[in-house]
């Protein structure tokens, strides 16, 4: 079998199997374990049906960055639920999700599932990192479209899109980028940028929208050249745009460091983080198979089991 790794934007899905499974499925002890089936299921199938080879969970370390806050103080901040000093804020999550993470980590660790973060990084960062310097096919698998900036026909990195539901997932390439939203996707983050992405907590440029943003870049490339373009009176830019962007200017400066993911992180490599996916024997399958059985999982066990069995 080919190599190719999938990395998983790991918040991304279990919010969404928390969501998406009902979470009337409990342990005996009451806590709910929909988010963790969930999740297994979805790992199972994703492995199976793309054929990866190598697997990392992508974990949000820092989900809101003190260093993009301070560039932009409205990064996120809907998704505060108790800001903490000198440490990552607390995001609001669901008690009956919250009660789950620690059983997902454990999980994930007894079937050999890579979980690789980053300190004041978002997993989007390690996405970005991995899929940018992995030297192999690479699909990364999440619900949030910040992440289509790191699409390259040319690198073989593909998005597998959650937010339709599993049932209904897009392979995202170059091709569907631009027939989206009429940018390549190197352009993509400088769109963000221009439009605003509310559930970011990005403000955008006031006056410019999707369309304008995809005109704007497909006439200039770049945000820097538009920017440049801007301030230069051949240029040919209207002066309704003009404005707009010398009103944006201190949102502008900053922005990129908030939207562009990191890609140049010291992360550990495949090897060392254990990538590689490969079936589970041992005291650890005994303990996923026992817990399965402790933590009420049904059969999403064994169908992590099953499909990592095939890996070899």
């Amino acid at each position: 079998m080919p190599h190719r790794l999938m990395l998983l934007d790991t918040a991304s899905l279990y919010f969404r199997a928390f969501y998406g499974v009902p979470d009337t499925i409990r342990r005996a002890d009451g806590t709910p374990v929909n988010a963790v089936r969930g999740l297994l299921d979805m790992i199972a199938r994703l492995t199976a049906d793309f054929e990866a080879t190598h697997l990392i969970a992508c974990w949000d370390d820092d989900w809101r960055p003190q260093w993009r806050v301070d560039l932009i103080p409205s990064y996120k901040s809907h998704r505060v639920a108790e800001a903490v000093a000198g440490g990552p804020d607390i995001e609001v999550v669901p008690d009956a999700l919250e009660a789950q993470i620690p059983m997902i980590r454990k999980v994930l660790e007894l079937a050999g599932i890579a979980v690789v973060g980053a300190a004041e990084h978002e997993a989007d960062d390690v996405v970005g990192t991995y899929a940018s310097n992995a030297g192999l096919p690479v699909d990364v698998v999440t619900g949030d479209r910040d992440l289509f900036q790191v699409v390259d026909d040319d690198r073989n990195v593909r998005v597998i899109y959650t937010a339709r539901g599993m049932k209904n997932l897009e392979v995202v390439t170059d091709a569907v980028i631009v027939g989206k939203y009429r940018v390549l996707p190197e352009q993509y983050a400088d769109y963000a940028i221009l439009r605003g992405d509310s559930s970011d907590g990005l403000p955008g440029v006031a006056g410019i929208g999707e369309k304008t943003a995809a005109s704007l870049l497909g006439e200039y490339g770049t945000l820097d050249l538009l920017l440049e373009a801007a301030t230069g009176a051949e240029s040919g830019l209207s002066a309704s745009v003009r404005a707009k962007l010398a009103a944006a200017t201190d949102y502008l400066k900053v922005a990129p460091a908030v939207v562009n993911v990191v890609r140049d992180l010291g992360l550990p490599t495949l090897d060392e983080a254990g990538a590689r996916l490969h079936p589970v024997v041992g005291d650890p399958r005994a303990d996923l198979e026992r817990l399965a059985t402790e933590w009420n999982l049904g059969g999403s066990v064994k169908r992590l089991l099953d499909a990592l069995d095939q890996r070899h």
